[in-house]
This record gives structure tokens, sequence and C-alpha cells, in this order.
């Protein structure tokens, strides 16, 4: 029995074929690409890392970006090959792509199969063309839903975002977009509430008021709707933007929330990862072309800080909170009370933000709705 300690990986395809005007993700537009470069760059960072970390057991794979499914399929096998090499797999080894819903992409659904990949994540964000096209999607509603049947058809584990709390959305169109999309019948679906972020296209356009999205009280009331319609569908919530059939749950984001290891590797990527008896953030040079140079130097790895148990334990609790399920106490040593404002703690139980008992500290579906407010409460200075 293989006793090593978990691991996750995340690999980052930098480049997309136009920027939406939302995204404020690492993604990056390029007239031409040298993909015979950039996989030998991956391999080469993934055997850097795999040095390091040594002996891990790998549950999970996961292709983000940018746009993953530009990658020929032949450097996701590499990538998937490489790793296997590397570490030791769990029998139910997850493998998932990012994909748009464009036809050069589907068309190679097939091969991605084949190279290994088990679960596919559609960027669909929206099921009516005038709002795609606001969105700056490449795609129509007709081409999202054939590349969702044809995902289906090849893939046993699909999964499709939407965004929602759009510009001009009311709620009677979003349960109607809703209920189509529940009607499907993925396992897994991520809707996001549109945020407007710095950087990002949108951001003058709402600052200048040129862009309205909904306000505090029809957000509410979109995501409330949200929360009861998938729940209804048999696709629960388990993190606040994300919703499964039981079992069906991302096993790789799981990681992130539930404060596992994680490698990343790619422009950008982060990781925690636990070398000895210390946990690293790792991070990697963001530019695609500074991380090649970087590369080539020997790594592509700006920063591996250590983290205090201090550190630990306050990222553990803002990434615990966004499950439905808590943070169980009992099973989290990095978990400290002293982190927390115990004053804080007991207004926020007291209010119905949070519940806790001697094994577990969970928000409520209250507190979740606004849990940044709750977590800057939980962790001010006393």
């Amino acid at each position: 029995m293989h006793n090593a300690a978990n691991l996750a990986l995340y690999i980052h395809w930098p480049f997309c074929l136009s920027k939406c005007p939302y995204c404020d993700f690492n993604s990056h537009v390029r007239t031409s690409i040298d993909e015979d470069l950039w996989e030998k760059a991956l391999v080469m960072e993934m055997d850097r890392i795999a040095q390091n970390l040594g002996s891990r057991h790998l549950t999970s794979i996961f292709f983000g970006g940018g746009t993953p499914s530009l990658m020929r399929p032949k450097t996701v096998e590499a990538l998937i090959s490489r790793a296997l090499h590397h570490w030791s797999v769990a029998p139910n080894l997850e493998i998932t792509l990012e994909a748009n819903p464009t036809s050069v992409e589907v068309s190679r659904f097939q091969e991605v199969k084949q190279a290994g990949v088990n679960r596919v994540s559609l960027g669909i964000q929206a099921l009516n063309d005038p709002d795609l096209k606001k969105l700056g999607r490449h795609h129509t509603t007709q081409e999202a839903l054939l590349a969702l049947a044809t995902a289906m058809k090849i893939f046993k584990r699909v999964s499709f975002d939407l965004i929602y709390a759009r510009p001009n959305q009311t709620l009677d169109s979003w349960k109607q977009e809703l209920e189509k999309a529940l009607a499907y019948g993925t396992e897994h679906l991520s809707l996001y509430q549109l945020t407007i972020e710095p950087g990002t296209a949108f951001a003058p356009l709402y600052e200048r008021g040129e862009l309205s999205i909904p306000g505090e009280d029809l957000a509410a009331d979109l995501y409330e709707w949200t929360q009861a319609k998938t729940n209804a569908a048999g696709l629960p919530a388990y993190e606040i933007s994300n919703y499964a059939r039981p079992g069906a749950q991302s096993r790789h984001n799981l990681s992130y929330w539930k404060y596992d290891d994680y490698a990343g590797i790619g422009p950008g990527a982060h990781g925690r990862v636990t070398r000895g008896k210390d946990k690293l953030a790792t991070k990697h040079y963001r530019a695609p072309e500074t991380w090649l140079k970087k590369v080539r130097e020997g790594s592509g790895e700006e920063e591996a800080l250590l983290l205090t148990p201090q550190e630990q334990a306050t990222e553990a609790l803002m990434m615990g909170l966004r499950l439905t399920t808590g943070i169980s106490l009992a099973n989290s040593p990095l978990f400290k009370h002293s982190i927390l404002n115990q004053a804080a703690l007991y207004a926020l139980i007291q209010e119905g933000y949070l519940v806790m008992n001697e094994t577990t500290l969970k928000a409520t579906p209250r507190g979740l709705q606004c849990l940044n407010a709750v977590l800057k409460n939980l962790l001010s200075d006393t």
C-alpha cells in the first residue's frame, strides 16, 4: 500500500483566442505559439517539481487556463504520461480539461479522451446569444449545446459553467436559463455570480455607469433561487459556486478547499505543498515569455514562501468555509481558535451566519451568501 501524501496537480495553459471582458485570470492572446517549446517547458518544470516533492500519491490532474482545449492532444498526452511516470496514482484518478464550446475544440474531444482526460468542464457562461456576445464569447447557444451533447457522449463526467447576475438580467430570465441548464442532466454545474474585477474591460465601463449589474437585493434573490432550484434537481451546492450530484464533486477543487497539497505548473500557477515539516506557498512567473525564459534557466517558480502555522490556519479557514460541509476541526490540526476574533465568532453564530460544535465550523446558507464579510469579521483583530 502506498503511504505517500496525496497531491493534486494543476497545469496552466495561458493562451486564449481573445480576452473576455469579465476575465481577470492569467490569460493571454498570441498570434502564434511554439507548442513544441511549450510542451518541453511544461515537462521540464514537472520534472523539477517532482524531484523536489518526492514520492506522492496523485489524486487529480487539472488542465486550466486560459483555454487548455486549444492545446494539441499530443501535448495533453505527454503531460499526463509524465505525471504518471513521476507519481503513483489513485485508482479513480480524475483528469479534467477546461474547454470552450467552439467547433475546433469540440473536434478534439475524442483525441483528448484517448490522451487520458476523463472529465471535461465547458465554459458555456450563458444560454442566449445576446448575453454571450456581451460576455465576449466566441460561440453561439447552438454551438454550446452541440458541444455539451458531444462531450456527454464521449466523457462519463461533464460539467459546465454559467455566469449569472449579468448586466440587465432579471430573476425570471435566470429561472428559465437555469431550468434549461439543469434539463441536460450533467453531474456537475459551476454557477458564478458576475463580479466586476479591477483590470478587466468591464471595470471602467462599470465605473462610468455604462454597465449595470443586478443590485444587492436582486443578486441575493438570484443566489437564493439558484440554491433552491439546484437542490430540488438533485445537484445541491457543495461549495459557494459549485453544485453536483452525490459523489460527482470535483475532486481536484476539493483539494483546494480542504487545504490538501496541490502543485501548480505553468505561468502564474500557484501551489500549496508540504516539504518535510514545512508548508510552502509557491507561485510561478506570470508572463508567459518570462516563465519560459526562467524554466530554461532552471525554474519557472518565482516564489516558495514558508507559511507560518497561523498563516496555514487562516488559509485553511478561508478555503474550508466555502464548503457547505464547513471545516472539520477534529481533522484539521492547523486550525486554531486563537486566529479568530472570539467576540466576532460568537456574534456571527448568534446572528445566524455561522454554526459550530465540537467538531465542525461552517457557514450557514445566509453566511455563505456574504462569506467575504464573515471572514473579514472573523479574522479581524480583537
